[in-house]
């Protein structure tokens, strides 16, 4: 059987020049309204410069005065048959957001409350593989179960769980390039943790909030919503899976910062410091412990203009003390980023590989893989031509 190749699609520096041009803007001053180098500007528009920095194309968004989706393009691979049925479930659970308002009736009957934990139990577990085709068809029955049990006897526990697949819900639209979808649903999540009233819950909904916020590129609402849900975790750490939760705020609070070429350092010294109360966790699937920080700081580095940093963290870290294909594939992902930064050509071909086999969804819908791809498989040494395939570059 033959097999199909996928097509190319239009590069984020090639989507960067028209929206340039069609604003009628030299080079030197759309560089200038990012407070960037108009030789960086260039680079980047005619692919010298990998265009897979997070960072740097959130600067650049703002300057064209457009939101990072639109220079992201659509999802990688969306010609993958896997990635392809991800992106088939998005409309469902989008409806199912927008029926989901708490003040509004019920659009379906009521199903058991452990029915819908079971459902959403096997749900989380297809996630947290990175499986986003497998998450986004159980979601929409997920979503609006929940919100008929709120009208109901078992209204609270329904909103706790509703909390939990948001969360699951904004990261696998964010995942397949939904970013608008995905605030839909850290918005739900957010709402039903206030009708809740439990502080730590509040705290994992203001997460995934600004989370949510830093996908759409607004790095500065993501900042303002890390710190202000930290300061009311802090009130409250005496109460089960606090910690975790204040944690992992500071994490997002230093990643929105970095994204603003902020000092991250207190944020970072503070995660570090409670990881080092909590060890390893679990809370909420998140993970929040020594590794996961040590992940983050990856994360930052790599986008944060330190690769060697990112691949000296890299280095001392072991992903699998994690046990879930969701945090070792971005591991996986940023660090070949940082070394393909390096020039280390071989090394990151490996990494991206690695992270592939660990999560085949995520990393072919990875709009940053695609670009990193790119830019590798124009050097030699790098062997990523299946890759390069599976993600749509030529």
């Amino acid at each position: 059987m033959a097999r199909r190749r996928l097509n190319p699609d239009t590069s984020i520096g090639e989507r960067i020049a028209q929206r340039r041009q069609l604003r009628g803007w030299s080079i030197r001053y759309a560089a200038s309204r990012a407070g960037l180098d108009p030789s960086t500007w260039s680079r980047i528009e005619r692919g010298i410069t990998s265009a897979d920095n997070r960072f740097v194309l959130a600067e650049i968004a703002a300057a064209l005065e457009c939101s990072t989706a639109e220079l992201a393009g659509v999802p990688a691979g969306s010609a993958d048959p896997e990635v392809a049925a991800a992106l088939a479930g998005v409309g469902q659970v989008r409806e199912a957001l927008i029926d989901a308002e708490l003040d509004e009736p019920a659009t379906c009957a009521a199903r058991p409350l452990p029915e819908l934990g079971r459902l959403a139990d096997t749900e989380q577990a297809v996630r947290l593989r990175c499986d986003y085709a497998g998450a986004l068809r159980l979601l929409p029955d997920l979503i609006r179960g929940l919100h008929a049990l709120t009208h109901g006897p078992d209204r609270e526990p329904a909103l706790r769980l509703l909390v939990q697949v948001a969360y699951d819900a904004f990261v696998c639209l964010s995942s397949v390039g939904y970013v608008a979808e995905s605030w839909m649903a850290a918005r739900l999540g957010h709402q039903a943790a206030d009708a809740v009233e439990d502080p730590t819950l509040r705290g994992f909904s203001g997460f995934t909030l600004s989370r949510a916020a830093v996908a759409c590129g607004s790095y500065r609402r993501a900042l303002h919503l890390a710190d202000r849900h930290a300061v009311e975790m802090d009130e409250h750490t005496d109460q089960a899976g606090a910690l975790e939760m204040l944690g992992m705020l500071h994490l997002a609070g230093a990643y929105a910062a970095r994204g603003l070429r902020q000092d991250a350092t207190t944020h970072l010294t503070e995660a570090g410091q409670l990881a080092g109360r909590t060890g390893e966790t679990d809370t909420h699937c998140l993970y929040f412990g020594p590794t996961n920080v040590r992940i983050w700081r990856v994360s930052m580095d790599t986008d944060g203009g330190d690769p060697g940093q990112a691949v000296a963290i890299a280095r001392t870290t072991n992903p699998l003390l994690i046990p879930v294909a969701a945090r070792q594939s971005l591991f996986y992902i940023d660090t070949g980023r940082a070394l393909a930064r390096l020039g280390r050509s071989k090394e990151a071909a490996r990494m991206l590989l690695i992270g592939e086999r660990t999560a085949p969804q995520r990393v072919r819908a990875s709009r940053f893989v695609r670009e990193t791809v790119r830019a590798l498989s124009a050097r030699p040494g790098a062997e990523l031509h299946g890759l390069a395939e599976r993600v749509g570059v030529a």
